[in-house]
């Protein structure tokens, strides 16, 4: 199938073979007939694209900031990984279209092949032939439905969420300043609400579109002379109930006009992207105006259990999600209640989009709404794309599954460079990703089905998907009598980690969890100075925190932080002592959302050894996050972020010091390969690898009977 993609580093844009989109549980898979391009979001984006390195920075400096902390971090190599990644991925366009069912993934319902459907979502709702949407992102049409106004669901969805926030009543008025797509959206759906609407914006034209289609019952230029006084004897002498801001600037005039056009204990929404540092006096503070934020699409937005997982809000205590209110606006179209077929001003065919791009940029010519319209007699074939001329085979044949920015910076770039080494598929939940992956990393194609990466030409899989997919994958390639590399952690179920250890002991084949830590070269050096006496071991993790909502703390999908991130640390200790962990206890920190991820760890070892995992999420970023010591038989070590190592005995301390951090991911991948070319195990064995995750899940264990030693 096609997408179109652009390059942030380059701006180039480009309409390219990708593969067939997953379809997940809770997905539907939806042939596209249109989509509409943002001029605003979109536009901007596209903007920033074709600047300098210079520009972007200009446009990021929040990026710029985070890029230099990694620098300090991290060192050059990583930093410039990550900078390269983002520049060179190939990006999607698009969060709004509508098309038709072809397939519907586990669990759904509500959505059956043949229906018509809108959809939304930045990274679901692309500008492609094909797209793959989560249900609470998608919204059920009549079959007569006009699927060109339908596919204005998300900026439709967008504005209603803005009127939502207004709470006007019948009667009341609002003026709307901007009148770009959301502007007039917004009036639209305030003028069917029975709202006296007065339009606002820089431009004639804007302004002229609006009164002409009876958009507004008053439109203005910004500039026209006695804006206010117009305002106020239209208000009757009260200024407006409301005003929603629709603009898009960094000027903070439409802020500061709200406050004087709006009446006293009146309320300002802030629909588009503009600064509120507004001015106290004399408007603000004296009128005691309110300012409300409209976040996106509604309820809903931005939270992994409705977005992803499905999961809805209760009607009778949110009664306007994020799809209800999509639903609302297809129904006032459906309805005739409001007319949108005039702010379609230019329409092209998808493989002419990058046209429709260069008049966003251009603007040679006045418009409003770009549709894009897909050929839909097109079969989309679900084959694998091939990206190299290169099909010959090694020993060992790799192919990834799963290939994000931790893929990216550091497994895929350090996979060794030899002829015994063959690269054969890439398969990934986004077409853009696998096919940038396999170009840029010499694989023969990128995957659209399992099936392509478990054939016969792969002998060696790795895993570097989310976390909870981690399990069935390793599984699905053992059965595949596949070896297996995956990225931490193992599984997250103990069913799972049961079922993997009776598929591995029939395969008979490598199973290698990405703890990179034990082969940094300063922990090679610690381990030999060490020794190999029973050792009490303490390893600090400055970790920092992680918001509740995100994907990681979401027990069912990242794991938690212990599963997700604490199990390295624990096979760290195990690594240094030698022998396996027999009895661990553990408590955490109360914390208001129960994420359990500030907690000590006291772990027994079989030779004697014990060892403390101090892990904290609740200190500050500017202390080292990772500092380990040990002790043992006279001996004493420190390891402080993998920079810097102490040894203490006799005499003065040996130190030694890196210019870069090093964790040893790339001695990790290498050490991986070259075991299975020696002869066919992997450096960390099985045992360990199943001994450290039964560890991590009596860690949980442990926490929840308040501290109780538990056996492993």
């Amino acid at each position: 199938m096609q997408q179109l993609t652009q390059k942030l580093g380059s701006g180039d844009m480009v309409i390219q073979d990708v593969p067939y989109p997953q379809l997940g549980k809770g997905m539907v898979i939806v042939k596209n007939h249109y989509s509409i391009i943002s001029a605003g979001t979109e536009g901007s984006t596209v903007v920033a694209a074709r600047k300098s390195l210079i520009g972007k920075a200009k446009e990021r400096p929040q990026q710029v900031k985070q890029v230099i902390d990694t620098l300090k971090k991290q060192g050059p190599i990583q930093t410039y990984r990550a900078v390269i990644k983002k520049l060179d991925a190939y990006s999607p366009l698009g969060y709004s279209c509508a098309g038709e069912v072809i397939e519907v993934g586990a669990g759904v319902t509500e959505f059956e092949v043949g229906d018509k459907v809108a959809c939304a979502g930045a990274g679901y709702a692309n500008h492609a032939e094909i797209v793959s949407v989560p249900i609470n992102l998608c919204v059920k049409l009549e079959n007569s439905a006009n699927l060109k106004e339908a596919a204005y669901n998300t900026l439709g969805a967008i504005s209603m969420q803005g009127v939502r926030q207004a709470d006007l009543r019948l009667g009341e008025s609002c003026v709307v300043i901007g009148l770009g797509l959301l502007g007039q959206l917004a009036a639209l759906i305030l003028k069917a609400s029975g709202v006296t609407v007065i339009g606002v914006d820089i431009s004639e034209a804007a302004v002229k579109q609006a009164i002409a289609n009876k958009v507004v019952d008053l439109g203005l230029t910004r500039n026209a002379v006695g804006i206010e006084e117009q305002i106020q004897s239209a208000t009757h002498g009260y200024g407006a109930d409301t005003v929603i801001i629709a603009a898009a600037t960094s000027s903070l005039d439409p802020i500061n006009f709200a406050g004087a056009i709006v009446r006293k204990k009146g309320k300002v929404i802030v629909l588009g992207a503009v600064p509120t540092g507004f001015d106290r006096d004399p408007f603000w503070y004296r009128k005691e105006l309110e300012l409300k934020m409209a976040c996106s699409y509604g309820p809903g937005r931005y939270d992994l259990n409705y977005e992803e997982k499905g999961i809805d809000y209760p009607l009778p205590y949110v009664r306007w999600t994020e799809k209800r209110n999509m639903e609302a606006f297809q129904n006032l179209i459906a309805t005739n209640r409001i007319n949108i077929e005039y702010l379609t001003t230019h329409e092209f065919e998808f493989e002419d989009a990058k046209s429709a791009f260069d008049l966003v940029v251009s603007k040679t010519e006045p418009f409003t709404g770009i549709a894009l319209r897909y050929d839909t007699q097109k079969t989309a074939l679900k084959t694998k794309i091939s990206t190299s001329e290169i099909d010959t085979l090694g020993k060992i044949n790799i192919s990834f599954i799963g290939a994000g920015s931790y893929a990216q910076g550091n497994l895929l770039p350090n996979i060794p460079d030899t002829d015994e080494v063959g690269r054969v598929g890439v398969l990934t939940n986004t077409g853009t990703t696998s096919k940038r992956v396999a170009e840029k990393f010499n694989f023969q194609f990128c995957a659209t089905e399992e099936a392509d990466v478990l054939d016969d030409k792969t002998n060696t899989v790795f895993v570097a998907t989310r976390h909870d997919s981690h399990g069935p994958y390793v599984l699905k390639s053992l059965e595949a009598n596949k070896n297996v590399f995956v990225e931490k952690p193992l599984c997250l179920l103990e069913s799972e980690l049961e079922a993997i250890i009776e598929a591995q002991s029939k395969a008979n084949k490598a199973v290698m969890v990405g703890f990179n830590r034990r082969f940094s070269p300063l922990t090679e050096k610690l381990k030999k100075a060490i020794g190999e006496h029973p050792m009490t071991m303490l390893y600090r993790i400055n970790a920092g925190v992680i918001p509740g909502d995100n994907w990681i703390q979401d027990l069912e999908i990242g794991g938690g932080r212990v599963l997700g991130e604490v199990c390295h640390f624990i096979d760290y200790l195990t690594y240094l002592n030698g022998s396996l962990p027999t009895k661990v206890s553990a408590t955490a920190l109360p914390d208001a959302h129960q994420l359990n991820d500030t907690l000590n760890i006291l772990i027994q070892f079989e030779n004697g050894s014990s060892g403390v995992v101090a892990y904290y999420a609740n200190g500050s970023k500017s202390m080292t996050k990772e500092y380990v010591e040990v002790f043992s038989a006279g001996l004493s070590a420190t390891l402080n972020d993998f920079k810097e190592l102490k040894i203490y005995g006799k005499g003065k301390p040996k130190k030694e010091k890196l210019f870069n951090q090093n964790k040893g991911q790339k001695e990790m991948v290498v050490a991986f390969v070259n075991g299975l070319l020696s002869d066919g195990k992997a450096p960390i064995s099985f045992e360990e690898v199943v001994a450290v995750t039964k560890t991590s899940f009596k860690v949980l264990e442990s926490i929840k009977r308040g501290g109780a030693q538990v056996e492993i």
